[in-house]
């Protein structure tokens, strides 16, 4: 890069395995554009945000203080979810030197080009996602990762009630089969051992050449068919996605027994407020059919806690649901109201200190839930996968994170594991980690 500034940058992301895809790409973009990946000391910040929450939005803004704090001359870029939905936060903040909204994002490089050339007259780039038609190809490895997140699909057309997203990403469109297989074949290469498959509602994946009605399993039965990849991943569904042929496809041991399933509640009187398509009683039928049809299943949920008008009693159905149907984890979400959503207006909205009471009685049904299932993994054998950057830790095809006693293997290795034991106290998550050691050295 020419000019007196460094071109020295780094990626900080916020988020969902789709932001992960998304950095992928911009560093991929960045390098390209002669531009330095350099994480220790870069002069160029680039804030891949998430707009889920609004405690979302504030961890950005309290990144680009701190960033500011330590080098005031850095370039702060605001880019992702975010600086779509949250705009006006971003531009009222001195910190943020350039605001590229979702809109823009596929002009971040040139757009930083011209601000050192001085050539731009704005800080803040936006106009209507629900125009943005491309995916921008190509994403999906991190320079630090191991792992490849391939977005599938981007958008979404459901409009939840409490759900800002499809005003960040857009409306719902897919890539094509043909071009999935062929980035896929370019990870093989690369040497990556899997791919996770992401989106903003993957269940939502449609190419017209291959299926006639949506849903992820035509391209997971050609990807199977034409790639070697060893092990393949699925991101989030819902429940009524969960199909008898998608679990039929599960006998093929290069699919990961894990599922993470998009429930919110278990109660249908506030799946009815959420604008959710599926009733109680079929986020039981999904749990109950995922454990009795894949062996050894990981099964993580996210679960929204306080949604406005939610009665203590019809949170205490879906607290009663959960705790008598099988799953291994939740990820619980305090109710974060987002401005723009129908939710925002709804009445009875709930006191935030009984919001964070049910969040934390959630968070301690998963932590039992959680160790219970640990404790039953020990003596068993698994393949693992090492990390990049994490001492040894490795992650099993079921979803559990292994901290591999003695020498752990290069990273992007999958190793053969017997699990020893579970720490409940690991830094670094809140649930644990397994402890095992090397039994065999698994060539692939």
């Amino acid at each position: 890069m020419s000019g007196e500034h460094s071109g020295d940058y780094a990626v900080h992301t916020f988020g969902c395995k789709v932001n992960t895809y998304d950095t992928g790409l911009l560093e991929k973009r960045l390098s390209g554009a002669g531009f330095r990946l350099n994480s220790q000391s870069p002069h160029i910040h680039i804030l891949n945000t998430c707009a889920v929450t609004a405690e979302a939005t504030k961890e950005a803004q309290r990144t680009i203080r701190r960033i500011k704090a330590r080098d005031p001359l850095a370039l702060v870029v605001v880019t992702g979810c975010a600086a779509q939905v949250d705009t006006e936060k971003f531009a009222a903040m001195k910190g943020a030197d350039l605001i590229v909204a979702n809109s823009h994002k596929g002009q971040l490089e040139e757009l930083i080009r011209q601000h050192y050339a001085g050539q731009l007259q704005e800080r803040i780039f936006k106009s209507n996602i629900f125009k943005k038609m491309d995916l921008e190809e190509g994403g999906g490895v991190e320079s630090q990762h191991t792992r490849a997140f391939l977005k599938i699909q981007d958008g979404c057309n459901s409009f939840c009630t409490y759900c800002v997203i499809p005003f960040a990403r857009g409306k719902s469109r897919s890539l094509s089969v043909d071009t999935l297989v062929a980035r896929v074949r370019e990870l093989e290469a690369h040497g990556l051992a899997e791919v996770v498959l992401t989106g903003v509602h993957i269940g939502d994946y449609f190419d017209e050449r291959v299926s006639e009605r949506p849903g992820p399993e035509p391209l997971l039965r050609e990807l199977l068919k034409r790639t070697r990849v060893p092990r393949i991943r699925l991101s989030s569904l819902e429940p009524t996605e969960v199909s008898d042929e998608l679990l039929e496809l599960y006998q093929d041991d290069r699919l990961c027994p894990h599922f993470h399933l998009s429930i919110q509640s278990a109660c249908d009187a506030v799946l009815t407020g959420m604008k959710r398509q599926y009733s109680a009683q079929q986020v039981e039928a999904a749990l109950e059919r995922v454990a009795q049809r894949v062996p050894q299943v990981f099964v993580g949920m996210d679960v929204i806690a306080g949604f406005p008008g939610e009665t203590s009693e019809q949170f205490g159905e879906t607290v009663a649901r959960l705790a008598a149907t099988p799953w291994t984890r939740i990820h619980v979400f305090p109710y974060s109201e987002r401005p723009g959503t129908f939710a925002a207006r709804l009445p009875h909205p709930i006191e935030r200190a009984e919001v964070l009471k049910r969040a934390r009685e959630l968070r301690e049904l998963s932590s039992v839930r959680y160790a219970e299932q640990a404790l039953a993994q020990i003596g068993q054998t698994k393949r693992v996968l090492i990390l990049a950057g994490q001492a040894g830790q490795g992650l099993s095809r079921d979803f559990w994170p292994v901290q591999i006693e003695g020498e752990a293997g290069l990273p992007g290795t999958e190793l053969t594991i017997r699990i020893q034991g579970y720490d409940h106290s690991d830094q670094g998550r809140l649930e644990g980690c397994l402890r095992g050691q090397l039994v065999i050295d698994a060539k692939h």
